[in-house]
């Protein structure tokens, strides 16, 4: 399956040439990892990287009925009903959400909600690697110089190396894909270690 859907300010409608060059990107990230994934996309995004929950919260409606594993490389700074309900409704749908998240500081949304699995880009992380961070962020390759990267890079881009990540081994890291990755994480935070399964 494939396809694209733009999420307006003015409605849905057809997708528009990705003028940002961010689902580009993210799109680049995913194929690289898992070739066979098939990939939708909801673009969110016009000439700034500014959106609504309301636009998002209508992509992942989209997008539920028709993918297993949703990347949102975004964060929104407040959280809102509206994409709380439609995260918790894919979450019902059987959907493995992947959101971006700083790895810093205040947490953002959707990465926050329960069930959603954080991300965001570490450069001590190479292209296989993952680590795991606190508040239970999964960190990953994201194009940092420090491994060679160049061009965009970032928590969208450590979001969608996770997503790559997951979708490489799907099926199998469907079922418990927070544990999935946890367990495959070489560098590990303190309060972690010993509590990551093995």
């Amino acid at each position: 399956m494939s396809g694209a859907r733009a999420f307006l300010a003015e409605g849905e409608g057809p997708a528009r040439p990705d003028r940002l060059g961010h689902g580009t990107a993210v799109a680049l990230m995913i194929r690289r990892a898992a070739p066979q994934a098939a990939i939708l996309h909801a673009q969110v995004f016009d000439d700034r990287p500014v959106t609504s929950a309301e636009r998002v919260a209508c992509a992942i409606r989209w997008l539920s009925p028709r993918c297993d594993l949703i990347l949102l490389s975004l964060g929104l700074a407040a959280d809102r009903a509206v994409l709380r309900e439609a995260c918790a409704g894919a979450r019902a749908e059987g959907a493995v959400l992947v959101a971006s998240s700083p790895a810093r500081g205040a947490m953002c949304w959707p990465a926050a909600y329960p069930g959603v699995i954080a991300a965001t880009g570490d450069a001590r992380c190479g292209w296989d690697e993952l680590s795991l961070l606190p508040q239970c962020i999964v960190g990953a390759w994201c194009a940092s110089p420090e491994r060679g990267g160049r061009g965009m890079g970032g928590a969208s881009l450590g979001a969608a190396r996770v997503a790559g990540h997951l979708a490489a081994h799907w099926p199998e890291a469907r079922t418990d894909a927070a544990g999935w990755l946890a367990a495959r994480a070489v560098h590990i935070g303190a309060e972690h270690r010993g509590a990551v399964p093995a």
